[in-house]
């Protein structure tokens, strides 16, 4: 897989739109959806059926669809890790968005990318599906992506599903500030937020809005026919020093960020429910991301998105703290 970016961001918003050459607008190829009702696979469905394409949504539970949306796509119901399912979902398919969901009692967290996908990649091969754009992360190439845990698994799956001849952009993404919304009650109670990354280290952090805007994008335009990684950096790099002052600006309160031990890291996921090798994946991606795992791709225009952690913040994080 070659670095760098297939298309720049303006012809990415440009198919996005609709607008170009290759736009696979109503009259174009299909394209599935999977996690059509996730925090990125939602918005991606959204921007899709806005620009007139032809949607087919893999889900467990179809009552799940927004109401508003259920009448203008094709829904297989059933898991993407079935046979089954991926081989009903990829009948007469030109482009796919592929997302591994989240198995926090899985048993490996390789067995949970890999064998999780697998089935995919035989239907693929089998229907002669063109393109794939997966959700996959930064590292390729560095040495901490060797014991990176998730970001290790997420990067072998990207080649299995690339070994099957399919062109395929895999979206290199730093950590979600979406993520943060999940410490929202903790920011209102405790006015703090706890990771386990050293409070001056700074790092790219992206909004789940734009990486859907990429992913759409990208499977709108036809013209692809290769594989790359696109980074997908948002538009700078904090810490999460510089992340608590902006949301005590935004917030008109003090934040605090604590930075967490590993170990304390890992034990609260197994406490939560997380299974030890889970946790331990969860873990060891922290560790490589304070380690500079997400640091070794050069910021350009092109690879820099536009939602910024303070827009985030007060569209966001505001109305989940100040419910």
């Amino acid at each position: 897989m070659t670095g760098g970016l297939g298309m720049g961001m303006a012809r990415v918003a440009e198919a996005a739109a609709g607008t170009g050459a290759g736009a696979a607008g109503a009259g174009g190829g299909r394209i599935v959806v999977t996690t059509p009702t996730g925090n990125i696979g939602g918005k991606v469905l959204a921007q899709l059926l806005a620009a007139g394409a032809k949607v087919r949504v893999v889900v467990r539970d179809g009552s799940r669809l927004p109401e508003a949306v259920r009448g203008k796509v094709e829904v297989v119901q059933g898991s993407h890790s079935d046979p089954a399912v991926v081989d009903q979902a990829f009948r007469d398919v030109e482009s796919v968005f592929w997302v591994c969901p989240p198995d926090p009692r899985a048993d490996s967290v390789m067995s949970a990318y890999l064998d999780f996908t697998r089935p995919a990649c035989a239907a693929l091969r089998r229907h002669g599906v063109r393109r794939v754009v997966a959700v996959s992360a930064l590292g390729r190439g560095t040495p901490m992506a060797a014991n990176a845990g998730f970001v290790t698994a997420s990067l072998a799956m990207c080649d299995l599903i690339e070994a099957t001849g399919v062109a395929l952009r895999a979206l290199a993404m730093p950590s979600f500030m979406d993520n943060i919304a999940r410490q929202a009650a903790a920011i209102r109670e405790q006015g703090a937020f706890y990771l386990a990354i050293d409070g001056d280290r700074r790092m790219p952090s992206v909004a789940t809005r734009d990486i859907a805007a990429v992913a759409s994008g990208l499977l709108l335009d036809r013209r692809w026919n290769d594989s790359r990684e696109v980074p997908v950096l948002g538009p700078e790099d904090l810490s999460s020093n510089d992340m608590a002052r902006i949301m005590g600006e935004v917030l008109g309160r003090p934040v605090h960020y604590r930075q967490v031990p590993l170990e304390a890291y890992r034990a609260g996921f197994v406490q939560r429910g997380m299974s030890e090798a889970m946790a331990q994946g969860m873990t060891d991606m922290a560790r490589a991301k304070n380690e500079g795992l997400d640091n070794a791709v050069p910021r350009t225009a092109e690879h820099s998105t536009p939602t910024t952690f303070r827009q985030w913040c007060g569209e966001e994080l505001r109305p989940l703290v100040v419910a």
